[in-house]
């Protein structure tokens, strides 16, 4: 990926917190952020360029969100989520969302289906970018905007809550696999299967699109806390390095 500053992932008329949490999550999400493993809030605040303060209380709203807990003069450590949570969440994120695409099909308008083109758009590039945590934020502004147009405001706070609980720790595999574009692009075909108001081929597209299979590759704990965010965080290499390019609005 890149340097965090310089790719504006938010709206501007986003909280700075919620920014660095949007971020945190997505990286979460790719398992770039790991399981068990301890990260400062000044050493996570140096990667994003913003202050600690920010950072800290993304952090607390992770806590209460059971995706991280807070270590006494630490920082936070990423907690572990178990095959069978993640495959529940799956099922629970496919029963809601498979069927809602296909009403969205037949009722929503050609404008509100083309208005969603742009985020499409964005996840491809972002693929094509190797940009992990920007192709993240899309497909969730994507998928719950897309969602939103059911006008269930309940349903989509739901699979919001599902998706942060959320863990795709081969996403950097299949990304280096070259294969993350081809899932990038079918947001792409979704839309146009939609906006044909072909419901049952956007309904199989859907079924398709909800993650089943990047399995969790979990660096478990040594017994002791691996503590992170000194340096840099995530992988040695750019391309696997958990950081992306983002403007912060203050």
């Amino acid at each position: 990926m890149g340097d965090l500053k310089q790719h504006s992932l938010i709206k501007a008329q986003e909280r700075l917190r919620d920014q660095v949490g949007h971020a945190l999550r997505a990286a979460l999400t790719a398992g770039e952020l790991k399981p068990g493993t301890v990260y400062s809030a000044p050493g996570l605040a140096a990667e994003l360029g913003v202050s600690a303060t920010p950072v800290r209380e993304a952090m607390l709203d992770l806590a209460r969100e059971g995706l991280v807990e807070p270590v006494r003069n630490k920082g936070f450590r990423i907690t572990e989520v178990s095959e069978r949570e993640l495959d529940q969440c799956t099922e629970l994120r496919a029963l809601i969302e498979v069927p809602t695409v296909g009403r969205v099909t037949e009722t929503a308008t050609t404008e509100e289906l083309e208005a969603l083109r742009p985020l499409a758009e964005e996840i491809v590039s972002n693929a094509r970018e190797h940009n992990l945590i920007g192709y993240l934020e899309a497909d969730r502004q994507f998928h719950l905007t897309l969602l939103g147009l059911s006008g269930n405001d309940r349903l989509v706070q739901t699979v919001g809550d599902l998706r942060k609980r959320s863990r795709l720790y081969g996403l950097t595999g299949l990304d280096e696999a070259g294969k993350l574009v081809s899932s990038a692009e079918e947001h792409v075909e979704l839309l146009d299967l939609m906006l044909a108001r072909d419901r049952a081929g956007a309904e199989a597209c859907m079924a398709g699109r909800t993650p089943r299979g990047v399995r969790p590759a979990v660096r478990r704990g040594s017994g002791r806390d691996q503590t992170a965010g000194a340096g840099k965080v995530g992988y040695s290499t750019p391309e696997t390095c958990w950081t992306t390019r983002m403007t912060w609005q203050e």
